[in-house]
């Protein structure tokens, strides 16, 4: 955080100095007790704090607060500034301290490929730019201060994802940002638990238009067919698109599978430049297309940015090819789990399995609420349109994946399991040289993620 002191808080958020000093200065925010971690920190809060001999080893401490305040003998290392209005007190802060920094920022929104995308751009503006972004996929809502506070007069690029839990994410993520760049990667369909409908989920998706205050530069994925639904007529900055189609601004051509990932030929304008990204999928190629767009237009050019691109590193489960049990081929893909994400990987199985047995061990899709066995269903036709040998599926909500794959006329063979001892009592008798196997889950399905750890070879 850029060293403020309370004088010049105080002043921004019309506030009254009711205990303390207006010298004290500020390295650090928040907004929740817990979210206070070290000294001269302020602390915009409504609530009545009854332990503050718990608070003493972080003084002294700047408390913002519309409640009446007795001193009670509290301690001079505590200073309260009083204002009428908390919340907008803290929104005035907010604009205040974003309205510091005139720096490219990019917000990246999407169902899959957000995280490496983010990733990506970081890795290939970080060669000669001091760079702050979301710290691995850890994009809640609750963290955004502390984001916003990591931008100080040294950052000179700024990432960060902005995810979709529920309507209104992108759009308060773009209330503390203040993006310059947008991405949307695509729209599958996910969190539609809160969003209730894939129309919301879209929506939601789209508040990047308004994240962006309807200026500033727009990424699209230009084959992705949920993004062709947002609604961009208002959208007064410009729109870039990136794929494999002819109206692409960035495009990709002649995309091949090589050792260790991807090469491709990138199109600007007249001119093509070879590329190598890091990680199999057509997918990444489209993550990498993307943060080269985002890049280039922050200014980096086009040679510099193939340097960097081919020497970043795949996140970790994300597709990772491990040597497994009796010498089988392991794809570790228990980062996350979506439709989307689970049609890009049983492409790369089928890539990478031309002479293999392919095997596809499922886990179950979370945060769908009453969509679970639709989206299930919408697996399952996944699974059987992209083939394979073998599917086994863990969880009873994944063998909706089963059955639907049977339906709809997968022709190999069927199990599903309510627990993974059981998948890896199989895979262990199935499992050889000539066979690669695709295990999928998400983040939060530990059985899943010990399952994918017994199945890799030890070292």
């Amino acid at each position: 955080m850029k060293p403020l002191s309370v004088r010049q808080i105080r002043t921004t958020i019309a506030g009254e100095l009711i205990q303390g000093s207006d010298h004290v200065i500020i390295h650090f925010g928040a907004y929740r007790l817990k979210q206070i971690k070290k000294s001269h920190t302020i602390l915009f809060s409504s609530k009545k704090i009854i332990n503050w001999e718990g608070l003493r080893r972080f003084f002294p401490l700047v408390l913002v607060t519309d409640q009446v305040f007795s001193k009670n003998g509290q301690s001079e290392d505590l200073t309260v500034i009083k204002v009428n209005n908390m919340e907008e007190a803290y929104w005035k802060f907010v604009h205040y301290y974003r309205s510091l920094f005139q720096i490219p920022v990019v917000a990246i929104t999407g169902t899959s490929g957000k995280t490496t995308t983010k990733e990506m751009i970081r890795h290939i503006l970080s060669a000669d730019k001091n760079v702050t972004s979301t710290n691995s996929s850890n994009n809640s809502r609750t963290a955004h201060l502390h984001y916003l506070l990591s931008i100080d007069d040294d950052t000179e690029a700024a990432v960060f994802e902005t995810a979709v839990g529920e309507p209104g994410d992108v759009r308060n993520a773009g209330q503390y940002f203040k993006p310059t760049i947008g991405i949307i990667t695509n729209i599958g369909a996910h969190h539609l638990n809160y969003c209730k409908t894939l129309e919301a989920y879209i929506h939601a998706k789209g508040e990047m238009v308004s994240a962006l205050n309807n200026a500033g530069l727009l990424i699209l994925n230009a084959e992705d067919a949920n993004s062709k639904k947002l609604d961009l007529k208002n959208f007064k900055g410009r729109i870039i698109k990136v794929g494999i189609d002819l109206s692409c601004h960035y495009k990709a051509n002649d995309i091949r599978y090589c050792k260790d990932g991807m090469q491709f030929i990138l199109q600007y304008e007249e001119n093509t430049y070879p590329m190598f990204v890091p990680g199999f999928g057509v997918h990444q190629v489209y993550n990498a297309l993307a943060a080269i767009a985002a890049v280039h237009e922050i200014g980096v050019d086009f040679p510099k940015i193939a340097d960097r691109l081919k020497t970043f590193q795949n996140l970790n489960k994300h597709l990772q090819v491990f040597e497994g049990i009796n010498g089988s081929t392991i794809l570790d893909d228990t980062w996350s789990m979506t439709t989307t994400s689970l049609e890009a990987a049983l492409n790369v199985l089928n890539e990478l399995g031309k002479t293999k047995k392919r095997v596809a061990v499922l886990g179950t899709i979370t945060d769908l609420g009453s969509w679970g066995y639709i989206i299930h269903e919408k697996a399952g036709e996944i699974v059987s349109e992209k083939g394979v040998d073998v599917l086994i599926t863990i969880g009873e909500h994944a063998r909706i994946m089963a059955e639907q794959a049977v339906k709809k006329g997968l022709n190999g063979q069927v199990y599903s399991f309510k627990n993974s001892p059981l998948a890896y009592e199989l895979l262990s008798r199935i499992a050889d040289d000539k066979t690669i196997v695709l295990i999928k889950g998400d983040m939060y399905s530990q059985a899943i993620i010990e399952l994918a750890a017994k199945l890799r070879k030890k070292k």
